[in-house]
């Protein structure tokens, strides 16, 4: 039996509490299928689990887990195994020291998981649904994954679940009552001392150094201006976009600030998954990635952006969004500073910061002239990396800029 364990959701997360269970004992589950809502100080995340077989036993609800704690027992393919009891599920300890019973040791269960060659026919994923939505299906009696979605990439929203409860429902969309617990609910003062302690940490233990840039932004500026001329409200970029994608860009010429410093040495991220810094209303931070930033276009980051923020305000992140950003960004925007100074996130080995574009003097063809500008920032892992391959990062976001038609 394959061991399902609390996922690390950041560097600032120590214990995780199932709200709810997605599926059941007897359930087969492929990898990227969300099977848990986890409540941390970041909200309810939606986890995913990376194995493929059939549930086991499963934690009970409402326990506080350390991360690394056994959340399910799996049945991989090809294996018969037994199940563990609950009790076994639970553990307290630490995830280095984890009972033998719990770490695989062998258990006495009242019955046997059957081989996958004689499981049923598999389940269908779970599909994509907005946890505005979710919430709404639930409280009108509906099955929101046997919904139809109109939303990005066939999301279920909000819309539709009214225009469903409109209409005649077949048994198959009524809802089944999961299991679940009633979530504590978001609390900032928790996420301040979690991110405080995280960050102290950070400053503590990684040797950071630290670069600035001011770019140029007028042709940026000129360039966004003439997209979103004749665009309606929706379909227009904003200038965050276009410097998310200079990093991302900028990344690949400068792989050595994009992944991770663990167990003593660097290792390369497997994508340019940009971490992207989101205030939460009511104070708070969190940072999900936008995965392959480099290889998306201007109109598909806008809407991946638009779409990580409402979710991650909303509590509707995934643990996924959370585990792997190579390198964090944070873009202060209109209404922020002139620049920003960050710390590095662990076991990131970076982070790149964007203050407000502002207006200021610059030198043009011998001529001082007002021009509009960006200050970016950089903190960087010195045993990642040194100041000279920083500067290379900045010069290439700056360059990127400069030919905003080829983002």
């Amino acid at each position: 039996m394959a061991e399902f364990l609390m996922p690390s959701l950041g560097a600032d997360m120590e214990t995780g509490t199932v709200v709810q269970w997605l599926v059941q004992p007897g359930a087969r589950v492929n990898p990227g299928d969300v099977v848990a809502v986890v409540e941390t100080h970041k909200g309810a995340i939606d986890v995913e689990i990376f194995l493929d077989g059939v549930i086991g036993e499963l934690a009970p609800l409402g326990e506080s887990l350390p991360v690394g704690a056994v959340l399910a027992r799996v049945a991989v393919a090809g294996e018969e195994g037994t199940s563990a009891p609950p009790a076994a599920l639970v553990s307290r300890a630490a995830p280095s020291a984890i009972p033998s019973s719990v770490a695989g040791a062998p258990v006495e269960a009242p019955a046997a998981v059957p081989a996958l060659p004689e499981m049923p026919a598999a389940t269908p994923q779970r599909a994509r649904v907005s946890p505005a939505a979710r919430r709404r299906a639930q409280a009108l009696g509906l099955q929101p994954d046997a919904l139809r979605g109109t939303g990005m990439d066939g999301s279920v929203t909000l819309a539709d679940v009214e225009r469903a409860a409109s209409q005649p429902q077949p048994a198959a969309m009524q809802a089944v009552a999961p299991q679940r617990v009633k979530p504590v609910g978001f609390d900032a003062a928790q996420m301040r001392q979690a991110i405080a302690a995280a960050m102290s940490r950070s400053k503590r233990e990684i040797p950071h150094y630290y670069l600035a840039e001011t770019v140029d932004f007028a042709a940026a500026q000129a360039w966004l201006d003439h997209w979103n001329r004749d665009r309606l409200p929706q379909d227009r970029l904003l200038s965050a976009v276009l410097l998310l994608k200079a990093t991302a860009l900028a990344l690949r010429d400068v792989p050595q600030l994009n992944g991770f410093y663990e167990s003593g040495q660097f290792r390369h991220g497997d994508g340019i998954h940009i971490g992207w810094a989101i205030a939460l209303r009511g104070g708070g931070l969190v940072a999900p990635a936008i995965h392959h930033a480099d290889q998306k276009t201007l109109p598909e980051l806008m809407s991946a952006l638009r779409d990580l923020v409402q979710r991650a305000r909303a509590g509707g992140l995934r643990s996924s969004e959370l585990t792997d950003p190579t390198i964090t960004v944070s873009s202060l925007g209109d209404r922020g500073a002139a620049s920003v100074w960050g710390v590095i996130y662990p076991p990131q080995v970076a982070i790149v910061g964007f203050g407000r574009v502002l207006s200021q003097p610059w030198v043009v063809d011998g001529q001082v002239l007002p021009r509009p500008v960006v200050n970016a920032s950089l903190a960087a892992d010195h045993r990642a990396s040194d100041g000279h391959l920083g500067g290379q990062l900045l010069v290439a976001i700056h360059r990127a800029l400069q030919t905003p038609q080829d983002l």
